[in-house]
């Protein structure tokens, strides 16, 4: 089950149940089941907290994804969405705010996938899948 969740900002997310469609259906297409699944939208400091106190990291980023999953074919997490990043992200880059957060969202559920983003290789490959799921979106909505 897919969940979203507000931390401490108000954030409305549209069209959640075709959003979740849409994620499960990613994920059964990567070879994967959805168990418990937990969006939290949250502030720029909300994650930068996060970030400390579990990654001893300490710079703001858009997203924090925790895997928990126990089986290696069900995808299970709390994924962090720092909403001002987010915000930010979709100005520079010349898109709408939801159009951003579609794409952090599958970003977030592409980590638990197994995707990474720590490499050149590996960033190109990520956009590549998020660019991926996002057509299908577009074809859903």
């Amino acid at each position: 089950m897919i969940r979203f969740f507000n931390e401490d900002v108000p954030y409305k997310l549209t069209q959640k149940r075709v959003i979740s469609q849409w994620l499960k259906k990613q994920a059964e297409q990567e070879g994967y089941q959805v168990g418990d699944l937990n969006y939290i939208f949250c502030s720029d400091e909300h994650v930068l907290q996060v970030n400390r106190d579990y990654l001893q990291h300490d710079y703001y980023t858009d997203i924090i994804t925790f895997d928990q999953s126990e089986e290696e074919d069900i995808l299970e997490g709390d994924i962090f969405i720092s909403v001002d990043r987010v915000a930010d992200n979709a100005s520079q880059l010349a898109v709408t705010a939801e159009q951003e957060m579609h794409r952090v969202l599958a970003h977030g559920m592409l980590h638990l996938c197994g995707y990474g983003d720590k490499t050149d290789g590996e960033e190109a490959q990520m956009r590549a899948k998020e660019d991926e799921w996002l057509k299908q979106l577009q074809q859903m909505l």
